[in-house]
Order: structure tokens, then sequence, then C-alpha cells
């Protein structure tokens, strides 16, 4: 329903079973190889992209490249889904444009989306964090189309039904062992997109079903994370990675809020603490990498059409019906019942 263009080019591809046995999607692979499908595949997405473009023109004032990398987050805001570690990224992308270090680069632009608790204060200074690179960044003549960083207001149900066929990569960067199972990452999957993420909740499975070549992982483990806590040292970290040092001086000096010291300084604070339980600074230079490989990915077009729809083909088992049957042959036990049509 959110996707049309896609569903009806799967439908004329394999035939409209899937609508009912989401696991039939799995005979897209038989197209991979396939130029005129993957041609129409990327048409779709791009025209996806575009709806997107257009949906949000008249709440952001902004110009959004259609071919930039669409690198979304839409979740609940949560210190522990790390949108604070997108954002570290995000001012590290730009100081390399600032310092020249643009080389092979890769037009990006990051849609950070989602609500925080009326109490919860931490997340709402990210979010204030998130809007201040932000207009620094998209009204920097040095920048250009190579970077943008867009929060998107009154993020819901409508709005995803835009975000998720337009986007190109999904970050699902929470913390190890803090994910119960999120599902946003399985829509991402199911619309093409390609998951950048540790090794939590769904994301587990998703990589599990995809392969590893069609997965961006990053980032501790579980049981790395319990290990690091009982000598967790950030300042360490900072000492020994210059761009991390660069993008804490970046806040630190008030280059995203001029007109509002001291305001980032919490942010800033839990950071380099050493009882941070999310340990954003341990896992900054394996998402720095990671990120690298999605870059070198999107300039490959036809690598990267490949592995999006390799992620919608292997996204069946994410079905409600498979969950269900499975709930039911393993506990409730129950017998199936016609239904007359």
């Amino acid at each position: 329903m959110c996707n049309p263009e896609l569903a009806a080019l799967i439908t004329e591809t394999i035939g409209d079973g899937w609508l009912t046995d989401l696991s039939l999607l799995k005979k897209l692979e038989l197209y991979v190889d396939d130029k005129a499908f993957c041609k129409r595949w990327y048409e779709v997405k791009q025209g996806a992209k575009q709806k997107l473009i257009d949906f949000k023109k008249h709440e952001l004032d902004v110009d959004i490249n259609v071919n930039a990398l669409f690198d979304v987050q839409v979740k609940r805001f949560h210190e522990y889904k790390r949108q604070l570690l997108n954002v570290l990224h995000v001012i590290h992308l730009y100081d390399r444009i600032k310092r020249g270090d643009t080389a092979n680069w890769t037009d990006r632009c990051v849609l950070i989306g989602g609500k925080a608790a009326p109490g919860y204060f931490m997340a709402k200074k990210i979010i204030k964090l998130i809007n201040n690179v932000g207009n620094v960044i998209n009204h920097d003549s040095d920048i250009g189309d190579k970077l943008k960083l867009i929060f998107l207001p009154n993020y819901n149900v409508s709005a995803m039904g835009k975000i998720c066929p337009a986007a190109d990569l999904s970050e699902q960067i929470s913390t190890a062992g803090k994910e119960a199972s999120g599902t946003g990452n399985m829509k991402f999957m199911m619309n093409g997109a390609l998951t950048i993420g540790t090794l939590d909740g769904a994301n587990i499975e998703i990589r599990e079903e995809v392969g590893d070549d069609n997965f961006f992982l990053f980032g501790l483990t579980e049981d790395q994370v319990e290990k690091l806590r009982h000598h967790y040292d950030p300042d360490a970290i900072i000492n020994q990675d210059e761009d991390l040092q660069r993008i804490l001086n970046l806040i630190e000096c008030e280059h995203f809020s001029q007109f509002e010291p001291g305001i980032f300084d919490d942010i800033v604070a839990s950071i380099k603490s050493p009882h941070d339980p999310w340990v954003t600074i341990a896992d900054f230079r394996s998402f720095v990498e990671a990120q690298k490989c999605v870059e070198a990915a999107y300039q490959d077009k036809e690598r990267w059409i490949k592995m999006s729809i390799l992620n919608c083909a292997n996204s069946g088992k994410f079905s409600t019906d498979r969950t269900i049957s499975e709930y039911n042959n393993e506990l409730w036990k129950l017998t199936a019942v016609s239904v007359a049509k």
C-alpha cells in the first residue's frame, strides 16, 4: 500500500502469490542479473525518493539531490538507539568536506525522524543537536549537494509510507543487547533498503537471511559491550582518534550553537563518561569504517541494485503470517478453521 509501484513490479515479475505468502519473494533472486528488471527496480526507487522530496517540500527549506544516498533513521528517540552516533558521523562528514577531504565522495542525505517522550531530557537535547547541525550544514555554500542533514518533523505512519520506499540505507545502530526486536528494520528491508547495523535485535535474523555481503555490520557484540563496561575509558579512545577530537571540538567550541552557549554540554559529558551505558564512542570508528563500505557499494550502481533486490527477496521470513503460524505450531496448537469466502 505504501509502495504501489514496487508492489506492481514484483507482481508483474513473479505473480501475485507473494501477497498472501511472503516467502515467494525469494523468486526475485532469479532476476538480479536481468538488466531490464534491475533498470526498472532502480527507476521505482528513484521515483519513491522524488515522492519523498515532494512530500516534504512544503515543510523543509532544503534542496535535496534525488541521486544522493538517502540515509534514513526513523524511530523512537532513545539513547540506546544512538541517534547521537549517527549525528557524530554526519559532523565527521561535514568536517571532511570543510577540510577538502572529498576524493571519491558519495553525496549523502541523512534523514532522521522520531519522537521523544515528554520528559526525556537527553533525547530532546539530541533532537536539538540534530536540528542545529542540520541548520549549519544545509546553509553552508561549501557543502552544496555533498551532504544534507534533515530532521523530519511530524514523523508518523503517513510519513513512514513515503520515507520507507525512498530509503537507500536503513540505520539500525542500537547498542548491542539493548534492542528487543524492532520492526522498522524489516519494513525497510522489504522495500529494498540496505541495513547498516549492530548484532542486535532483528538485525541478527536480517543478516542471516540476506547474507553477510548484503548487510553492513559494525560495532561491539553484546558480550563485548558487557566486558567493556568494567574498564570503559572514552577519553583514551578520543585521544587516539583525531576525527573524534575534531568532532567534539566543533560541538564544544559552539560551532553549532553560537547563540546558545553551553546548550550541548550535557551531551558531550554523556559521551565522555566512563559510565555511558550506550558506549557510543567505543563503536564510532567501526561505524565510520562500515559507512565507507556503504559509500563504495553505492558508487557501484549495478552492485547496489542487486543488493537492494536481494534484501527484498529475503524479507519473507518477517511476515506476520509466518510468525503467527510458528506461535500456533509451537505454543497454541490450535486447529485451522476454514473461512467461507
